[in-house]
C-alpha cells in the first residue's frame, strides 16, 4: 500500500451523525482512502468534497413594482469556485411581475448547465 501524501479532514453532512472524515491522497493527487465514515454516502461525500466541492446557491432578488423580494435557487449544486459568479449573475437580473414559483430565470447560469429558478410566486 502506498504512503498517503496529504490528508484533508471534513465533517460529513449527509445525515445528522456528522462523522469526522479523513481523506488521504496519493502522490498523483487522487483520493487514496477515506476513513471515519459510518456509511457509503459519507465516503462518497468526502471524496467529492476533497476533489470537486459543489454548493447549492440561494438568494433573494428584488422585483420591480413589488415590495417583497423573490427567493431563488439553483436546481442543482454548482462548483464551489463558481458560487460568486452565480450570485453576480443573479444580482444582475431585473425581475418584473409576475414571477411564478418554479419559473426558470436563468437556464444555464455561468455555463454550469444548472438553472436558477424562483422558489416563490409574486402575482
Amino acid at each position: 500500500m502506498q504512503q498517503a501524501v496529504e490528508v484533508s479532514t471534513f465533517t460529513c453532512i449527509c445525515c445528522p451523525l456528522g462523522c469526522p472524515l479523513e481523506v488521504s491522497f496519493d502522490a498523483a493527487g487522487s483520493v487514496a482512502d477515506v476513513v471515519g465514515n459510518t456509511c457509503k454516502r459519507g465516503a462518497q461525500y468526502a471524496a467529492r468534497e476533497a476533489t470537486a466541492p459543489e454548493r447549492m446557491v440561494t438568494a433573494v432578488l428584488p422585483v420591480a413594482g413589488c415590495l417583497e423580494p423573490v427567493s431563488v435557487k439553483t436546481t442543482a449544486p454548482v462548483p464551489k469556485a463558481c458560487v460568486s459568479a452565480v450570485l453576480e449573475a443573479c444580482r444582475g437580473m431585473r425581475l418584473a411581475m409576475p414571477v411564478a414559483a418554479g419559473e426558470v430565470l436563468i437556464a444555464d447560469v455561468c455555463g454550469t448547465g444548472v438553472a436558477v429558478v424562483a422558489t416563490k410566486s409574486v402575482p
